[in-house]
């Protein structure tokens, strides 16, 4: 909802006015509906609001409470309103125009520096308690709202971005070589491992589930909570876990509807996007209100090249569900003309850090553009679902059923869901017997294990010790967990802080660019518990793989999207066929970083040599998914990060 920042003098010194205004000026590349600011001698709070929800129209913000001597900005909406209502004895007359940034303020008074625990929702906020002579802020959860600080013995500077921070006199830009090192390391989507970190050395951030305080001239950062709570539900049939899904889901989507603008989707052809769509539309439906959903196809000159079982074109699948749910304003987007290799630029700048899913920025950064002309307040999408609501490997299921030796309900279940997918059950039970057995593997391994080239030069790579470092955190060469099952893969996601992080950063950064606000009721905390609650036996049933999602979607999805087990959509196949008119620059531009020796201190530049004679052959579309092309893309981007600091 807002871009806040602020200042605080770990001494006695008065702030200084002309350097608050530098940190305001620096935000102004945002759309605002209201710019304010509030400061006392030593504390000064800024805020670039922009007004999503009802509430939020002509909200004060920075507000200060005259009477607690409190005051706050913050970047937030809550989903769990009715309940502080409740907790906090709030006067009914009182709480429809109350906003998010004094419901936390009221949470503060009651729970302190606990506060953070109590609150559903994507938020990021900084208050000033003057008479405990004490900054207080935390970020959500999942960290779908950014909050980065710079401290040095007597300041303490905070920003949802980085630049403005990097605009202050006494504020040096200087690289961090060792973020730098991890992002180079993991060869895997996830940036880094140490949430603290980001790419500039004098710049930290907020973690994910974690809160700040400053108190004199100590910063402290606290973990409040955690996604997993190790509960395990038990229900008495099908039905009763079917009706409690239905339950819990609705609440989190019809909380995140609320917006005095248009209401958005982003929709492919799966089930994560279609169960939200699903159930946002029938929430509308009541109120005589339409759903606009987004789809990303490719050009009509692309040929689809990948296998019979991927489908880059859903739009059979995405027609299927719009004209089943009714109620809806499709858009279809190919952005003709758009690639990843010309979007560098401006998605780093959003991003204000390198990144690995360049496949998908043009198109990600698209929808947020086409969702602006359409006056969105909210876009809704289900990105978390995969270990949420569509939860459910029928493989690595039918793995514990052979370890247990229910062969019975093992050759049934195999049975249905051969019926389902195609093919013989039998030619299913040695791939079965490896996933639950990996000592198989190990002993009798099928074909030379592939290892995806990695970014860091070997010699910066041991200076730092880097991959030392992300043995201790649990990351195997491959830059993934290393986990003995998808089950502890999927516990230690939600354990965890740091997996989320890049992803969550784009979408609280093009939030504020096009003045809308991406929200996921997927991981939506209550749903994410309940999920994890959800004994497996649930998610995989009759021959169906993420069972429970279909089955509490009967009626809502159409059965050829809902039951479809046979064919799965794929995004981004197409960014190779995008780049060919680019295919030069891109290759004479890859030739240049082969030869910059500053760069070259940091990425290994045989590696680099090597697979530049692959591209050299001239593009080919099927190599969408070939590690070299992928490899340079990346090394690429890095390359354009690291001449900021030239």
């Amino acid at each position: 909802m807002s871009a806040i920042t602020g200042i605080y003098h770990l001494n006695e010194e008065p702030v200084n006015l002309q350097q608050c205004r530098i940190l305001m000026a620096a935000l102004k590349e945002f759309p605002a509906d209201s710019i304010q600011t509030w400061h006392s001698e030593k504390v000064f709070l800024g805020c670039h609001s922009q007004w999503i929800t009802p509430e939020s129209v002509g909200e004060q913000l920075p507000f200060y409470d005259y009477e607690r001597q409190c005051a706050i900005t913050a970047d937030a909406i809550i989903d769990n309103r009715e309940e502080l209502f409740e907790q906090l004895n709030i006067k009914r007359e009182l709480r429809k125009k109350m906003s998010d940034s004094q419901l936390i303020l009221l949470a503060y008074y009651k729970w302190g520096d606990q506060s953070p625990k109590y609150l559903i929702g994507d938020f990021a906020f900084m208050i000033w308690d003057e008479r405990n002579h004490k900054i207080f802020g935390a970020r959500d959860l999942s960290g779908y709202r950014t909050l980065y600080y710079y401290r040095d013995q007597s300041r303490f500077g905070f920003c949802t971005t980085i630049e403005p921070l990097l605009s202050l006199p006494y504020v040096e830009k200087q690289l961090n070589e060792q973020w730098l090192a991890e992002y180079l390391a993991i060869s895997g989507m996830i940036d880094t491992v140490d949430a603290l970190t980001t790419p500039y050395k004098n710049i930290e951030q907020v973690p994910p589930s974690h809160s700040i305080s400053v108190v004199g001239d100590k910063v402290k950062i606290t973990r409040y909570g955690t996604l997993y709570s190790g509960e395990q539900l038990k229900l008495k049939s099908n039905e009763e876990y079917v009706e409690a899904f239905q339950e819990v889901f609705q609440k989190a989507v019809t909380s995140r509807l609320r917006t005095h603008r248009n209401v958005g989707a982003q929709l492919s052809g799966g089930l994560d996007s279609g169960a939200v769509v699903g159930f946002a539309a029938k929430a509308m439906q009541q109120e005589n209100k339409k759903l606009h959903t987004f789809s990303y196809i490719p050009p009509n000159d692309f040929i689809d090249h990948t296998p019979k079982r991927l489908m880059a074109d859903e739009r059979p699948y995405i027609k299927s569900t719009v004209e089943h749910i009714g109620g809806i304003n499709d858009h279809y987007l190919d952005f003709s003309g758009r690639n990843s290799y010309s979007e560098i630029d401006s998605f780093m700048k959003i991003m204000e850090m390198p990144y690995k899913f360049f496949e998908n920025s043009f198109w990600l950064k698209g929808i947020f553009e086409k969702a602006h002309e359409e006056e969105i307040g909210v876009l809704l999408n289900g990105d978390r679902g995969n270990f949420t609501i569509s939860w459910g490997s029928a493989l690595d299921y039918y793995a514990i059923l052979l370890k247990k030796l229910k062969w019975a309900r093992l050759f049934q279940e195999l049975n249905q869901y051969s019926r389902n997918v195609g093919g013989s059950r039998l030619r299913r039970l040695p791939i079965i017997a490896r996933v639950g057995f990996p000592v198989i593997d190990r002993i009798f391994p099928q074909g030379i294990p592939y290892n995806h080239p990695k970014l860091i030069n070997p010699v910066f790579a041991e200076r730092t010790r880097v991959f030392k470092k992300l043995k201790e955190y649990g990351i195997n060469q491959n830059g993934w967990f290393n986990s003995p099952n998808i089950y502890m893969e999927r516990r230690t996601l939600f354990e965890d802080i740091f997996p989320w992080n890049a992803g969550n950063t784009l979408t609280s950064k093009l939030s504020l660019h096009y003045s809308l606000w991406k929200r996921d009721p997927s991981n939506d905390i209550r749903v994410v518990r309940f999920c994890l609650s959800v004994p497996e036996e649930q998610y995989v049933q009759k021959g169906l793989d993420r069972a429970l999602i279909r089955r509490s979607t009967e009626n809502l999805l159409p059965d050829n999207v809902r039951l479809n087990q046979r064919i799965r959509g794929v995004q981004g196949a197409d960014w190779v066929h995008r780049m060919i008119p680019h295919w030069d620059r891109f290759v004479d531009e890859l030739h240049q970083l082969s030869k910059d020796k500053r760069v070259l201190e940091f990425l290994d530049g045989q590696a680099i040599k090597k697979a530049i004679l692959k591209v050299e052959d001239g593009p080919r579309a099927e190599y969408d998914t070939d590690p070299d092309y992928k490899f340079l893309m990346r090394s690429l981007i890095v390359y354009r990060f690291l001449k900021k600091f030239a």
